[in-house]
């Protein structure tokens, strides 16, 4: 499986903001839009690096979850 580029952006942004939910400290950490639009500028293989996937939690595993 071979995710576009805004795949990977949407389900990372939702990833963002189920982390943020309960633990956002608007002094250090980005609004959800701020990550979102920081997302676009980095490559396919940077936002793959972003998921911290691996052979135990998958990107197949990561995109189910969050997209």
């Amino acid at each position: 499986m071979t995710p576009t580029k805004e795949q990977l952006i949407d389900a990372l942004s939702r990833e963002y903001e189920y982390l943020c939910h309960d633990d956002f400290d608007p002094n250090v950490d980005p609004s959800p839009e701020d990550y979102r639009q920081s997302l676009h500028n980095l490559t396919i293989e940077e936002l793959i690096e972003e998921t911290s996937t691996d052979d135990d939690f998958t990107l197949e595993q990561f995109l189910e979850i969050y997209s």
